[in-house]
């Protein structure tokens, strides 16, 4: 498995690409047959019956939280006592993500008027909702050393990362990035956001620090969900089922590793536990890759899954058709 080296453009004018405006039939996800095993083979820790859709998640020092759209809440779980400690009803659905970051639970919601609602991690109270709201249901949002980052517009042929205070709760900064643009991740440094247009994929990179857009490099088809962990960048790519790993090397040059997992279509979530990658996606609820060897080496095959998220010693994995969590102790190689 070899690494391929990118060239990527600096121009905003050079990236300016129709964003895709259908989707494509969902496929079949075959994943790699030779390391499957059945998802029911895996004993959960903790089970938790929350009812709904749940969805996505974040993970702080005390508390495990998930995003429930149907229910129009989100879940408070204690990792310590494995029991639901709180749930916090919102006037919308809560969609593309959570983050914790200063002091305080982020939660995009999607409905007529898109908003963000900011939650007290010490008291689970709503302080406020902002006029501010995702471009995309299946997108994300990040935090810096002072900022949230959340793509609010995606339309082509240029979307809008903005930049938000949270000392004012007011957006600080608009940039501008290529349409089609959804999930962005904050690492060293610099904002990271995948996207996709009708001439692919592209993985945008902006300052951090000045809100400069440096970098659009091309990418797999449909990159969507991504996550950090060994030096790397590690994207799950909806349009082929394959992950890639992309690293800076020496001299400041990109390298993408593509990983054949055989898991396209629409949904998902990663996340890495300090030595594999973690990828739920409906009917393979996980995938586990080697950060050291880049293979998969277990998928577990079944009902389940959707998103999963690594914390606590454990996997962190919704049913979201089921209504449930389940609380996973990691498991071997």
């Amino acid at each position: 498995m070899k690494a391929i080296y990118l060239s990527c453009l600096i121009l905003l004018a050079a990236f300016v690409l129709s964003a895709q405006t259908k989707k494509p039939p969902k496929p079949s996800r075959p994943g790699i047959k030779n390391v499957q095993v059945p998802f029911s083979s895996l004993v959960p820790s903790a089970t938790f019956d929350l009812g709904g859709h749940p969805d996505r998640l974040a993970i702080t020092a005390d508390a495990v939280w998930v995003a429930n759209g149907e229910l129009k809440a989100v879940h408070r779980i204690d990792p310590a006592t494995n029991k639901v400690v709180a749930r916090v009803d919102l006037k919308a659905e809560p969609c593309s993500g959570l983050v914790a970051a200063f002091g305080s639970l982020w939660i995009p919601l999607c409905g007529d008027s898109p908003a963000l609602a900011r939650v007290d991690l010490k008291t689970n109270a709503i302080t406020a909702i902002l006029p501010v709201g995702p471009a995309d249901p299946e997108g994300g949002i990040t935090a810096s050393d002072d900022s949230i980052w959340l793509v609010t517009d995606n339309s082509s042929p240029l979307g809008t990362l903005s930049r938000i205070d949270p000392q004012t709760n007011g957006v600080r900064q608009k940039i501008k990035i290529t349409g089609g643009s959804a999930n962005p991740l904050f690492h060293e440094g610099s904002v990271w956001i995948t996207g996709t247009s009708d001439h692919g994929g592209w993985l945008t990179e902006v300052d951090a620090r000045t809100g400069q857009l440096l970098y659009a490099c091309t990418m797999r088809p449909q990159p969507r969900f991504l996550t950090t962990g060994a030096g790397a960048i590690w994207i799950l790519n909806q349009g082929d089922g394959t992950l890639s790993r992309f690293e800076i090397i020496e001299g400041g040059m990109k390298a993408v590793t593509t990983i054949e997992a055989g898991i396209p279509g629409p949904g998902g979530e990663i996340c890495f536990d300090g030595s594999s990658v973690w990828v739920s996606v409906f009917g393979i609820p996980l995938t586990r890759i080697d950060s050291h060897t880049n293979e998969v080496t277990r998928q577990w095959t079944g009902e389940g899954g959707n998103s999963v998220s690594c914390g606590h010693g454990s996997l962190w994995l919704t049913g979201h058709k089921q209504g449930k969590l389940w609380r996973i102790p990691v498991p071997g190689k």
